[in-house]
C-alpha cells in the first residue's frame, strides 16, 4: 500500500503547527476566566462574561480576517458565530459589552490571518467540550444559551476536517508555514491579553 505523500507532507505541516502554539494554547486555557467555564461550579455571571470576551474575537475575525478569505473558500458565511453569542447573552439577560479589537496589527497577509482563523475555527471544536460543563447548569440545561458553544452541532467534526484541508491546501500551494504558525501564535497570544485584561 503507497501512502499519499501529500497527505504526509500535510500532516506534517499540521503537527507542526500544533507543537508550536502549544505553550500559547495551554497559557490561554490556564487563565481564571477559561478555566471558570470548566468549572463544576460555574457561575452564569462567569458564563456572561467569557461570551462577551468572545464576542470581541468574533468580531474583530469577521470585519478584520474573514473579508481576506472571501474569495478563497465558499463556507465563511455558514461560519459566523458573533449572532450566535448575541442570542445567547439576549436569552440570559445580559447586555453586550461595548466591542474592542483583539488583534491589534496593521498589516495583515493572508497566511498570517489564516493562523489567526486556526485558533478562531479551533475554539469552536473546544467548545463542544465545554457545552459538556455549561449545559448542567440549569438555566442552560434545554439546549438555550448554549448557541455558541453548540457550534455546528453534529458537523462541528467535519467542518474542522474540511477547515485543516483547506488550511493544509494553501500551506502546500504557497510555502508558507511559518507565517501561518506565527499567525496562530499571534492569535492566541492576543486572545490572552483581551482575557487578562478583564
Amino acid at each position: 500500500m503507497s501512502t499519499n505523500p501529500t497527505s504526509a507532507i500535510a500532516s506534517s505541516f499540521l503537527n507542526d503547527l500544533k507543537t508550536r502554539t502549544a505553550d500559547s494554547h495551554k497559557k490561554l486555557e490556564e487563565l481564571p476566566v477559561s478555566k471558570s467555564i470548566m468549572s463544576p461550579d460555574m457561575k452564569i455571571e462567569e458564563y456572561a462574561k467569557y461570551l462577551n470576551l468572545m464576542h470581541d474575537v468574533h468580531q474583530d475575525t469577521e470585519e478584520t480576517i474573514f473579508p481576506l478569505f472571501a474569495n478563497l473558500t465558499d463556507d465563511l458565511e455558514q461560519r459566523r458565530k458573533k449572532q450566535l453569542i448575541e442570542a445567547d447573552l439576549s436569552f440570559l439577560n445580559y447586555e453586550l459589552t461595548p466591542s474592542e479589537k483583539v488583534f491589534k496589527i496593521e498589516e495583515i497577509s493572508v497566511p498570517f490571518a489564516l493562523g489567526i482563523l486556526y485558533v478562531v475555527e479551533g475554539s469552536t471544536l473546544g467548545g463542544r467540550f465545554i457545552l459538556k460543563n455549561v449545559s448542567k447548569v440549569p438555566q442552560l440545561s434545554v439546549d438555550k444559551g448554549v448557541s455558541y458553544f453548540n457550534g455546528y452541532g453534529e458537523k462541528t467534526g467535519s467542518f474542522w476536517k474540511s477547515f485543516l484541508n483547506f488550511l493544509s491546501e494553501y500551506e502546500q500551494e504557497n510555502n508558507c508555514g511559518d507565517s501561518i504558525i506565527e499567525g496562530a501564535v499571534f492569535a492566541f497570544d492576543s486572545i490572552y491579553n483581551h482575557f487578562e485584561s478583564k
